[in-house]
């Protein structure tokens, strides 16, 4: 058959079979040949490129980039918002983590949430009046040196609120001048409490922080670190926090000073919650995500396109 008739009868084929919505039946008829040459035909045009076809998954989720991130960082959930320039990569992380929570297994023993936009996002997502009866906790102490709608004690607050339940309060700071200070809290009943049940929870939320990016800067611009302490914070290597505890390239948690004065779970205490859903929004977040899933912090991640690929890169390094 000439190439010009074979090309007008893939065409045809393909208006009727995908515009008309016709059977592949009815499509052999109209053409006058079998059945079976349909199917081939209709192959064919999409060998071409005569048909291309299109998923658009209405929860805007990037699902070969979810297989993906599990199979190679071992995770039992991953979420991968699918955003294009237009559209904020914030703002649909909260709503795919609102999902996932909502849709996941009851936890039986609380919530726990970090601070944070990314977690704010999350909060915000989660429609009112909802009726989950599990108590909301908080994993870090309130933080003056950020906006105060994304502090630990505010997300609390409404997700309890829009969930329907109760909530537990942190009364103390999680940034502290001193070590002393900071131990002299942590002794005291209604703190170590408070820990405890978060500690318990089923489930924990945080924001994946990277090093001198952000409201991670802000922390440690917060802390007034002397030029020794700096030095020795930054020998270390970070790349990352959750909770305002950081670590390096591998996950190992950064010691010194910065450990010292922050008042909040810490990383060996998440790695002992059952589930630990992470958030993250931007490929610059990619090193600490990385140190976050090597460190086996997180064991669930939400994020986005150009992270979710930036992370695949550095996996397949």
């Amino acid at each position: 058959m000439p190439a010009s008739r074979e090309h007008d009868l893939l065409v045809k084929a393909a208006r009727l079979y995908y515009q008309d919505n016709l059977s592949q039946q009815q499509v052999a008829s109209a053409l006058g040949v079998s059945r079976s040459n349909v199917s081939r035909i209709l192959a064919a045009a999409r060998a071409q490129g005569i048909v291309e076809i299109r998923i658009h998954d209405p929860a805007g989720r990037a699902l070969d980039l979810e297989e993906r991130l599990q199979a190679a960082f071992g995770l039992s959930a991953c979420r991968v918002a699918s955003v294009s320039d237009d559209e904020s990569a914030l703002t649909k992380v909260g709503e795919l983590a609102a999902s996932w929570i909502l849709s996941a297994e009851q936890p039986s023993a609380g919530i726990s949430l970090s601070w944070g936009r990314t977690l704010q996002a999350m909060v915000r997502a989660v429609p009112p009046e909802q009726k989950l009866p599990v108590e909301v906790l908080p994993l870090v102490g309130g933080l003056s040196s950020v906006a105060s709608e994304i502090t630990g004690e505010e997300l609390v607050r409404e997700l309890a609120d829009r969930l329907g339940t109760g909530y537990q309060r942190l009364h103390a700071p999680a940034l502290l001048v001193t070590k002393a200070s900071r131990d002299t809290l942590m002794n005291e009943p209604s703190i170590i409490s408070v820990l405890e049940a978060s500690r318990r929870s089923s489930v924990a939320c945080v924001g994946i922080g990277a090093a001198g990016v952000g409201s991670s800067a802000a922390v440690i611009d917060a802390l007034q670190l002397s030029d020794r302490e700096r030095a020795a914070f930054e020998a270390a290597k970070p790349v990352g926090d959750v909770c305002a505890r950081f670590f390096d390239q591998d996950g190992n948690p950064v010691g010194g000073a910065v450990e010292d004065r922050v008042l909040a779970v810490s990383l060996e205490d998440l790695r002992r919650i059952p589930t630990v859903l992470g958030l993250a929004a931007g490929v610059e977040k990619a090193c600490g995500v990385l140190g976050a899933l090597r460190g086996q912090y997180v064991n669930v991640l939400v994020c986005d396109t150009p992270l979710a690929e930036a992370l695949l890169a550095e996996a397949a390094r």
